[in-house]
């Protein structure tokens, strides 16, 4: 059980499950009725089945997707990780075709942790960065 789990122990566990792309030791992390809002896309995604589908995507498309963290904070019942990653593009993302680039990027991620687990996660990046080096177009 995680209910003993500090915000900063679930983010570390957060972050050993990102940089093994396990997406099923991700899911345990959340609340049943996790909501994650990645600002640069628009309206967060609720529920641990929307979740699970982003990151068994994510990791097709990225399948050597890293993120290392550089701060981690903790604050009352949040976690706070400013972190660099990268990948490199060799799945389908959504509409768009595998092109082999790769990309580094950093961003910000906020997890609000109850109970030892993720009720509410925010993340930050720089979209227009990460598309251009994706070669993909930015909406």
């Amino acid at each position: 059980m995680n209910e003993n789990k500090s915000p900063k122990a679930v983010a570390h566990a957060w972050l050993d499950a990102y940089n093994t792309r396990d997406p099923q030791a991700l899911i345990q992390l959340y609340h049943d009725d996790a909501e994650n809002h990645q600002v640069a896309f628009g309206a967060p995604m609720r529920g641990r089945e929307a979740l699970l589908e982003s990151f068994i995507a994510f990791f097709r498309a990225f399948p050597d997707n890293y993120t290392h963290p550089l701060n981690i904070f903790e604050d009352g019942e949040w976690a706070i990780v400013e972190w660099e990653g990268g990948g490199t593009f060799l799945g389908p993302l959504g509409e768009h075709t595998p092109n082999g680039r790769t990309f580094k990027l950093q961003g910000c991620g906020f997890f609000h942790v109850v109970d030892g687990k993720i009720r509410f996660q925010r993340g930050y990046i720089d979209k227009h960065t990460w598309l251009s080096q994706l070669q993909i177009p930015v909406e």
